[in-house]
């Protein structure tokens, strides 16, 4: 275990191609906030309900149901990589101030409680017909997840917070197994779920979480839950403008629920869970609190992503994502492959794009392509290829556009770090680049980021050490969240969110319990 101690640097370094010129960046500038579609698994994002936040503060959350909650718990932020805060969606349903929030979702939908004479109707109006019985197959294939959370205290790390849970949606996928959200089973103690029209709930296990993706494997042993049960088709990556069908156990009621919409854009997005940015559709169907981990349709029945976060904003409204089947395929392939989830790659280098002729024309770059590089993580295998200074052409003979661009489908254009996404843990990839005016080619092996400040803690429990009666604990994320940035310190947070870590396993050792004079 080392303490860092080196001085705050410009910028943090990501994967991404969004460069950070002050502190102040890292705080929300819109007036608006995305939120996830599952149960509360997870306080470690930031709540637009947050008494210290600014009302118009931007934020993504987690769209989950909170049921219930034996002591409020405190918030805890997360950043996205573009700057912007992401908070669970479950912040509708979450504990402490955020309960306002909760009673004004639950407005919007009304109680959904009527009385007996409301429940008197027609049975031939349940009736299946015929040409419905394919669409009836693909609902049943969606299940209610039911998740007991139990979150560590990262402030005193011996000990946990008190239990909540939170409910969500899943699907089958075959062989046994259910695919949901991350953020639906983080912290989890307990796992249920339950199919449509069934009163049994069944234990499930999580096989993989890939907090990065938020995806979650689950598995359900009881062959009592499968009997009938058919798993759901992956379909291609959709066009713009096709139809989607989000289905899922949202706020509002107990049973499934439908919503319809189109496909608006498809980009690389901010997830606001993992504070990575992939590959993700933004939708118009509404997707609410609940629908987290259920998958959405195209026509012909196919899955075509996972309902994930939403954006609220008081400038906009029907913006909601879904994790695509590129994305879901790379988090499946990756737990095949190495019988856990690795992550997905890194090169590890902050880039500036190109547009400006002068600068290009300083660099010796003759065409208008390419992106500089501003800096090279320590830790990462691209440090031994390449510079500061270097420009960046081309990756796997893919021409890189001087905004960090590369072609995407037909007519489109996508940002240059989806063709890292594409790839595993320990590709190599070549890379085209431009040195004080050659050009030459480099390979370099690409790995997941190694954080100086994680944003997630592996095995969910933070370590600590205790010398002399004082408390040693790593720095991250959730801590610095659920002691609020005010309590941390300038200096401290400033190296926190800018300083990369030197070598693999450096960390930022801080004395969590101060001892208190007499």
């Amino acid at each position: 275990m080392a303490v860092a101690v080196s001085s705050c640097c410009f910028s943090v370094l990501t994967s991404t191609v969004k460069f950070r010129s002050s502190l102040a960046s890292q705080r929300p500038t819109s007036q608006g906030s995305i939120a996830s579609i599952c149960p509360k698994a997870s306080d470690h994002r930031l709540r637009t309900s947050n008494p210290k936040r600014s009302p118009s503060s931007s934020s993504f959350s987690h769209k989950s149901i909170r049921e219930k909650q034996a002591v409020p718990q405190k918030n805890i932020p997360g950043r996205s990589n573009d700057g912007k805060n992401y908070s669970s969606a479950d912040e509708n349903s979450g504990r402490g101030d955020r309960g306002r929030v909760q009673s004004t979702s639950f407005k919007s939908f009304g109680t959904q409680r009527k009385g007996n004479k409301d429940f008197l109707f027609d049975m031939k109006e349940q009736l299946v017909e015929p040409e419905n019985f394919q669409d009836t197959a693909f609902l049943n294939a969606v299940v209610k997840v039911y998740c007991t959370h139990t979150a560590p205290d990262y402030s005193l790390p011996w000990q946990k917070q008190r239990q909540y849970t939170s409910t969500g949606s899943a699907f089958m996928i075959g062989d046994g197994k259910l695919l949901t959200n991350a953020h639906c089973v983080e912290h989890d103690t307990q796992v249920k779920v339950k199919r449509r029209g069934d009163d049994t709930k069944y234990v499930a296990k999580v096989l993989a979480r890939g907090v990065d993706c938020d995806i979650a494997l689950l598995s359900v042993e009881s062959k009592e839950f499968w009997e009938g049960a058919e798993s759901l088709d992956f379909g291609r990556l959709p066009s713009l403008q096709d139809a989607v069908t989000v289905v899922g156990y949202p706020l509002g009621g107990d049973t499934i629920s439908v919503t319809k919409g189109v496909v608006s854009r498809i980009e690389v997005t901010s997830y606001a869970h993992g504070s990575s940015d992939l590959l993700g559709i933004q939708i118009d169907a509404a997707i609410n609190p609940g629908n987290s981990g259920g998958p959405a349709f195209n026509d012909q029945g196919e899955c075509i992503g996972v309902a994930f976060q939403v954006y609220r904003s008081e400038e906009a409204e029907n913006i909601g994502y879904v994790i695509p089947t590129t994305v879901v395929s790379h988090f499946l392939e990756d737990y095949e492959r190495n019988g856990k989830y690795t992550g997905f790659p890194s090169l590890g280098v902050l880039l500036q794009k190109l547009e400006n002729p002068a600068l290009r024309a300083c660099l010796k770059v003759q065409s208008n392509e390419g992106v500089l590089v501003r800096r090279v993580e320590p830790t990462t295998d691209a440090n031994k290829v390449l510079k500061e200074g270097d420009v960046i052409v081309s990756f796997d003979d893919v021409r890189v556009g001087c905004e960090g661009t590369v072609p995407f489908r037909s007519n489109e254009r996508i940002a240059f770090r989806y063709l890292i996404s594409q790839k595993f843990a320990g590709d190599v990839a070549e890379l085209g680049i431009i040195r004080a005016g050659k050009s030459m080619k480099v390979q370099a092996v690409l790995n997941p980021r190694v954080h100086l400040v994680p944003y997630h803690i592996d095995g969910d429990q933070p370590s600590y050490i205790i010398i002399a009666g004082l408390v040693f604990t790593p720095l991250s994320e959730p801590l610095i969240d659920e002691e609020c940035e005010d309590s941390i310190g300038l200096k401290l947070l400033v190296k926190a969110r800018y300083s990369l870590a030197r070598f693999k396993g450096e960390q930022i050792v801080i004395l969590s319990q101060p001892p208190h004079p007499a």
